[in-house]
């Protein structure tokens, strides 16, 4: 273990604190240069992708021939936290049907009414019978999506069911639904929910333990989303896959199963899809792709991977041409000889930070309100009440929620500080019990300054997930008012009212 951290550092890779867990840092790392592809280009990379507008980047990991060569993690976020996915879990779903049917426990042929028919309308439509697995995997099932169906019911399958149903298998119309049935039939067809599967036949061959998933109201993995993991177990699920199913010298999935998920099933406009997972503009790659900005690039003619964990509001099609344009173009296939890029990327790798709130760390009006409760109208995020605590270069900003739960979140002055909270974090998604099945404490990691002498403004990263808000606190006398930003959306934010006890 000891010459493996050795190896780390010398190898460009991260070392993280001595509490992290065991499963990080397990891969192989190498120097870029050991593996073709020069330091240069991978600071490139790295400059650029954290300079993008409305982007918070949180991973940026690199691998060649199996090896990470370079991976930032900008402060405050680390290589232990783990990340919720979005659609990027509708990938390790596509797995999972290629492990059922590996196992002839199912086949894509299979009519999707016949795993649920309590479930199915009064009368069924021959479109709704004629629904196959490979409709599902193809996103080709015939019904319109409904995004807002998860939000109103708790009973996802029997309304998905009963919508009507155009000709199946002819036109890709992207829906998460789709993939929560493949949850389902799986669970019907192994007696195990999704994760329980993949934990049997992939996560603990390939020692993935810190991870969890969504469980929907009806006790379904979520499927289409929900998957909250950590970077380096992305990476190994990429090399998995880059790989052709074998890990370790083992075939742990199909080849040929890894075949059709990596080949064109289905024309998706612009960009074709394969089975849960999409063909990329760089001849020949695929990828796992999840709202605001998650990625698994699998690049199979320069054997490499690259994983973005991230927050952003542009276009993500950006950060993948920074990736097509700005690295590849420079990956070589000889050894090649470390410089001065090499030294700097060192440097820098390290150095990576998201914003700090910009202002000065004290006001003379602070004491006036120290250590007073500011009760709240309500809100969409249940607080009641707040009071501050001001600290030298600290704020302490107890919340106490519409439950009667009291919490701490910590501020520092152009540092982060860190607290945890067993409460939810703020989440993009609304379905009606989302976060069910996600476990606590999550890791606040905050920030401050004060603008102006009134204005207290706050800055606030859910580490091990994905959200952040911006807190600006404007003090009038007795009257407090409050705007909250979320890094998820481009809107203003809200504006809460709060007055002084």
């Amino acid at each position: 273990m000891k010459n493996r951290f050795s190896f780390i550092l010398l190898a460009l890779c991260l070392l993280a604190s001595s509490t992290i867990c065991a499963q990080i840092n397990e891969l192989q790392c190498s120097t870029p240069e050991a593996e073709g592809v020069p330091s240069k280009a991978i600071v490139a990379l790295f400059d650029s992708i954290t300079a993008l507008p409305k982007t918070d980047i949180h991973s940026v990991m690199v691998l060649r021939h199996g090896k990470v060569i370079a991976e930032i993690y900008p402060t405050p976020f680390a290589p232990e936290y783990r990340h919720t996915m979005y659609s990027c879990s509708k990938t390790f779903v596509g797995a999972a049907v290629g492990l059922a049917i590996a196992d002839n426990r199912l086949r894509l042929t299979d009519r999707v009414g016949t795993f649920f028919p309590e479930l199915l309308p009064d009368s069924v439509s021959a479109n709704l019978a004629d629904m196959t697995v490979r409709d599902l995997l193809t996103m080709t099932s015939g019904i319109t999506p409904d995004w807002n169906m998860r939000n109103i019911t708790p009973d996802w399958i029997r309304t998905f069911l009963a919508k009507p149903v155009k000709t199946p298998g002819k036109r890709f119309e992207y829906d998460s639904i789709s993939t929560y049935l493949l949850s389902a039939i799986v669970q019907k067809v192994t007696g195990m929910t999704l994760l329980d599967y993949l934990k049997l036949k992939l996560f603990t061959p390939m020692n993935i333990t810190d991870v969890a998933w969504e469980i929907s109201p009806e006790g379904v993995n979520t499927g289409g989303w929900g998957l909250h993991i950590q970077s380096e177990s992305l990476a190994k699920f990429g090399l998995l896959l880059l790989n052709g199913g074998v890990w370790e010298g083992k075939q742990l999935l199909p080849a040929s199963w890894v075949k059709q998920m990596t080949t064109r099933q289905m024309e998706a406009g612009d960009e074709d899809y394969g089975y849960q997972m999409w063909m990329c503009e760089y001849p020949g790659a695929v990828r796992l792709d999840g709202a605001l900005g998650q990625y698994v690039l699998i690049i199979p003619d320069k054997d490499m991977v690259v994983v973005i964990t991230e927050c952003t509001l542009i276009n993500g099609s950006t950060q993948r041409r920074l990736v097509w344009n700005r690295l590849l173009p420079q990956v070589q296939d000889k050894i090649l000889t470390p410089g001065k890029d090499y030294k700097l990327l060192q440097k820098k790798q390290n150095a990576y930070q998201l914003p700090l709130v910009q202002g000065k760390a004290n006001s003379s009006i602070a004491s006036k309100y120290a250590g007073k409760r500011i009760t709240l109208e309500n809100n969409k995020y249940g607080w009641q009440s707040l009071s501050l605590q001001f600290k030298q270069k600290e704020v302490v900003m107890t919340v106490t929620d519409k439950t009667g739960v009291t919490y701490d979140l910590l501020f520092g002055y152009k540092q982060w500080l860190k607290a945890s909270t067993e409460v939810y974090p703020p989440y993009s998604v609304n379905a009606i019990g989302a976060l069910n099945g996600i476990e606590g404490p999550f890791w606040v990691a905050g920030s401050y300054a004060w603008p102006s002498a009134t204005t207290l403004q706050l800055k606030a990263h859910y580490v091990n997930w994905i959200s952040a808000l911006g807190i600006t606190f404007h003090f009038e006398g007795t009257n407090v008012l409050l705007n909250v930003t979320e890094n998820y959306t481009s809107g203003k934010g809200i504006t809460i009212k709060g007055s002084l006890q």
